[in-house]
């Protein structure tokens, strides 16, 4: 039977470390890659080409969601399982529309993670069982896209790295673009939100999570 071969991105080791011995004890499934952040994530996702890549929603520098919106534009074969605290219906429905094919929370017993993993390793979705009713009610309920739905990907990244407190230098730094081409994404960005500083963006930022 041939390996499920997964990568594990989180920003705690710990959190890692357990979940990989768990992974593991499955038997066909193997853990190939780790990644602390989003941006390794992403990396590694395109040159180790796991079958899923486990996805922590919330890294430093890239999110996973982010990772997952990218992931379906660069490596289509690649399934995502995102991985989280959040079972508020948004999170979930966020990632779905991400191109996700899985969400589990963090909280979730073996027997689910081994459900998930192999649902998904099937080509199946798999939603944690917790979120899975709230969420087809949220979406009868909801129409339309979010707020930060409507932004770029380039725009997100820059609005999570301002609300992480990096200064316009150091984003293009981290983008290896020139500060000119940051200072006309955070333009296009409060022209799009319609708020016009950076406190205001920040607050957006948390808010929208």
């Amino acid at each position: 039977m041939k390996a499920i071969r997964i990568l594990l991105a989180d920003d705690h080791a710990l959190f890692r470390s357990g979940l990989r011995a768990l992974l593991e004890k499955m038997g066909d499934v193997s853990v190939v890659a780790e990644a602390a952040d989003g941006r390794e994530a992403l990396q590694q996702i395109k040159t180790v080409q796991p079958d899923i890549a486990m996805l922590d929603i919330s890294m430093p520098g890239l999110n996973g969601l982010e990772v997952a919106r990218q992931t379906a534009e660069d490596a289509p074969a690649v399934r995502v399982l995102i991985l989280s605290m959040h079972s508020s219906e948004q999170y979930v429905v966020r990632a779905l529309r991400a191109g996700a094919a899985g969400y589990l929370l963090k909280d979730a017993d073996i027997d689910e993670l081994e459900r998930a993993v192999r649902a998904v390793a099937r080509g199946q979705t798999y939603l944690d069982s917790r979120v899975a009713g709230a969420v087809a009610e949220f979406v009868r309920e909801t129409a339309g896209e979010s707020e930060l739905d409507r932004l770029t990907p380039r725009q997100r990244e820059i609005l999570q790295l301002i609300a992480e407190g990096n200064s316009t230098k150091q984003i293009a730094q981290l983008l290896h673009v020139s500060v000119k081409t940051v200072e006309t994404h955070r333009a296009q960005l409060m022209d799009r939100l319609g708020i016009y500083d950076v406190a205001g963006l920040v607050r957006f930022a948390i808010r929208a999570g």
